[in-house]
């Protein structure tokens, strides 16, 4: 399957998924405030990062492009009115990220979406109700896969960043990208180069950030789908609290 068809595909899903939320507001209601509990989940997570030191653009790119509330409606739109003109545009590696994270969205949300459906809140607290929606919905495979391809976009940006004249070429690229209906995607690429450019720059920076990633995701993914209920949401209410 090519980029263009990828990207369409992965777009048309998520479009799918963001008409349920219309037709039915109580599971677009249930999809905000998961979102919402998510982003704060993440926030808690890595409140060391964000607060200070080397990896705090690195973990604030990643909450607010991976792991945000935010409405990527504008974003999505993008990539399904310009699929094929990625390929003719960008670099194939570049690309193949685009298509990475298309593939990320619609598996993100699709996740989303079966907790929201299993979730009931306002009648439990949303702790209560996130850890119940989450071992109701189960899909450990899916979550594995998302978490793996949250790391390999980070790892692929990180050694795009190690190409050289690519970052050059992608400044030159602003007025093409926006004349194309791209400047979302540009934005994207360029702050994920950015960001992960001076991460690459310490000497194993990169690697230990994403291995930060991966080694706190892994350890809750076992906790919410091992642990008891108790345990659970015992656990997700310390993280939160540790949010800023």
């Amino acid at each position: 399957m090519n980029t263009a068809q990828i990207i369409r595909e992965a777009v048309a899903e998520v479009e799918r998924l963001r008409q349920e939320s219309r037709d039915l507001p109580d599971i677009g209601r249930a999809v905000s405030r998961l979102k919402q509990l998510q982003a704060r989940r993440f926030a808690g997570t890595y409140a060391d990062l964000l607060a200070a030191g080397p990896y705090g653009p690195a973990a604030r790119f990643f909450l607010e492009e991976l792991y945000s509330d935010r409405d990527y409606a504008d974003r999505d739109a993008q990539f399904a009115r310009i699929a094929s003109a990625v390929e003719r545009l960008f670099p194939r590696d570049v690309a193949e990220t685009a298509a990475g994270l298309a593939r990320l969205h619609a598996l993100t949300e699709s996740l989303d979406h079966g907790m929201a459906r299993a979730a009931r809140f306002g009648e439990d607290d949303d702790v209560a109700a996130y850890v119940r929606a989450w071992k109701s919905v189960g899909r450990r495979e899916d979550r594995q896969q998302q978490l793996e391809t949250v790391i390999s976009i980070g790892a692929e940006l990180s050694r795009l960043t190690r190409t050289p004249g690519l970052r050059l070429m992608l400044k030159m690229m602003r007025g093409p990208a926006s004349a194309a209906g791209m400047s979302s995607l540009q934005r994207f690429l360029e702050a994920g180069f950015d960001t992960f450019g001076a991460v690459a720059r310490m000497p194993g920076g990169a690697e230990r950030f994403l291995a930060t990633i991966r080694d706190r995701e892994q350890q809750l993914m076992h906790l919410l789908f091992d642990s008891d209920r108790v345990a659970c949401e015992t656990e997700l209410r310390a993280i939160l609290g540790q949010a800023r």
